[in-house]
């Protein structure tokens, strides 16, 4: 079709469209939640045609993963200083705080947890990169602070992602069921428990 040319996404046009719709489905999500975000409510909020919207999304669950993707916070990089203990427990520290004062952040993480939905496939754009998006989110940080000479010295071969799992996700777990609200005092636990898991094994 001539609208998935490469020319038409440079024309003001489409771009004033695509961007009136994000518009719409980010105040919907914002002030109704995932629910709210449906084509009836964002063709009618952002007072453009249906077939417009079809034109630059497959489906609803695309135009959210879209909308989520538009509002995923830049990485916060881990502290330059400090021991790996600290950097470690300031790096969680900050990742929660970002959940917690970004609650559309946790709705992302609950959204992309619920698994296939109408029409949503591991091949469309929006939702792939939405994926990486809020992978880069939780992991790079973690890469550029383990995955080190330093960090490998310290704590000897591991799995990353495994180490991933054990650091931030109690974190995201509670935070997603909201049983927990975790402390530095927690978060502190958390890393120095891995940390002694990792010297026992060295």
């Amino acid at each position: 079709m001539a609208a998935n040319t490469p020319e038409d996404d440079t024309d003001p046009r489409k771009l004033r469209s695509r961007a009136r719709l994000l518009d719409a489905a980010t105040t919907l999500l914002k002030t109704g939640g995932v629910q709210a975000v449906t084509i009836d409510a964002v063709t009618k909020l952002s007072k453009v045609a249906r077939t417009t919207l079809y034109r630059h999304f497959d489906s609803s669950a695309e135009l959210l993963a879209a909308t989520f993707e538009r509002l995923v916070p830049q990485v916060s990089p881990p502290p330059d200083t400090g021991t790996l203990r600290d950097r470690l427990v300031e790096l969680i520290v900050r990742q929660s705080a970002l959940i917690d004062e970004a609650p559309v952040q946790l709705a992302t993480l609950a959204w992309l947890a619920m698994g296939k939905t109408e029409a949503k496939d591991a091949t469309s754009h929006s939702f792939t990169s939405l994926q990486h998006r809020v992978i880069e989110q939780y992991r790079q940080p973690f890469d550029r602070l383990l995955n080190t000479e330093a960090a490998r010295a310290e704590l000897g071969e591991f799995d990353l992602n495994l180490a991933l799992a054990q650091l931030i996700g109690p974190i995201v777990f509670t935070k997603l069921t909201g049983l927990h609200t975790f402390s530095r005092a927690d978060i502190t636990r958390i890393v120095d428990d891995f940390l002694r898991a990792r010297a026992h094994r060295a």
